[in-house]
C-alpha cells in the first residue's frame, strides 16, 4: 500500500507538473498535440506501473528512487531535466505563437515511434530486474546479455533516445526539438560514467563488452 501510494503521488505531480508545463504557455486547453502527447505518455506510463506493482514491486520501487550518488549523473540528470523544461515550455509557445508548421503524417509517425519505445521500454524492464534508475551496482546483480542486451548494451539508454526526441514532434514542435536534441549527447555522457562504475563493480561486465560491441546503435556507437 506505501508502494502504491507512493507511485501514485509522483504519476499525478508528474502529470500536473508536465501539463502545466505544456498547457500554461500555450495559453489555452485547446492544444490538441499537447493533450496527444499526455495520453501517449501518460496512460502507457500508469498501465506500465500497476503491472510492476502487481508483477514485480521490487523493480517498481527502484525506478521511483531517483536520488543518484554518482556527481557526473547528478549533474546529466540536472541539465537533462532543464532542457526537457525548456522544451515543453517552448512547445507551449509554438503552439500559442504559431512558429511551426508541422505536417500531420509527421506527427502521426512520432505518436508511432512513442509508442513502440515505450514498450520496448516496458520490455527492457522484463529482461532486467536490477534497473535502478541509479547508477549502482546491486547485490547479486549479474551482467544481462539476452534478448535487446544482445544487440547492444544499453538497450533501455537506446529507447529512451527515440522515445525523447519523438516528444516534441508529438507536441508539433520544430524549435521544441532544438531542444530536446541535447539529450543525445547527455546520454553519452552517462553511458560512459556508467560503463566505469560497471566495469569496475560488476564481475563479467568487461567480458560482456567484448561480445556486444555497440552502446546503443548497432554499427555506429
Amino acid at each position: 500500500m506505501r508502494l502504491a501510494c507512493n507511485a501514485l503521488v509522483k504519476f499525478m505531480l508528474g502529470l500536473a507538473f508536465v501539463g502545466a508545463l505544456i498547457f500554461l504557455p500555450a495559453g489555452s486547453l485547446d492544444y490538441t498535440n499537447g493533450w496527444l502527447f499526455i495520453g501517449l505518455l501518460f496512460v502507457p506510463m500508469l498501465i506500465l506501473g500497476t503491472v510492476l506493482l502487481i508483477k514485480s514491486p521490487e523493480l517498481l520501487e527502484k525506478r521511483l528512487d531517483a536520488k543518484e550518488k554518482e556527481k557526473t549523473q547528478r549533474g546529466v540528470v540536472a541539465v537533462t531535466g532543464l532542457f526537457f523544461v525548456v522544451g515543453f515550455v517552448v512547445a507551449g509557445l509554438d503552439f500559442r505563437f504559431g512558429w511551426s508548421e508541422m505536417p500531420y503524417w509527421v506527427v502521426t509517425a512520432a505518436s508511432a515511434v512513442l509508442l513502440v519505445s515505450y514498450a520496448l521500454y516496458a520490455e527492457v524492464m522484463r529482461e532486467n530486474a536490477y534497473l535502478s534508475r541509479n547508477i549502482e551496482v546491486q547485490r547479486g546483480q549479474r551482467v544481462i546479455d539476452t534478448g535487446l542486451y544482445s544487440v547492444v548494451r544499453h538497450p533501455m539508454y537506446a529507447v529512451t533516445v527515440w522515445l525523447f526526441l519523438s516528444i516534441p514532434l508529438v507536441l508539433g514542435s520544430w524549435w521544441s526539438l532544438l531542444c530536446f536534441l541535447p539529450y543525445v549527447f547527455l546520454i553519452a555522457v552517462r553511458i560512459q560514467n556508467e560503463e566505469k562504475v560497471l566495469e569496475e563493480g560488476l564481475d563479467g561486465y568487461s567480458e560482456y563488452k567484448k561480445r556486444v560491441k555497440y552502446r546503443i546503435l548497432p554499427f555506429v556507437w
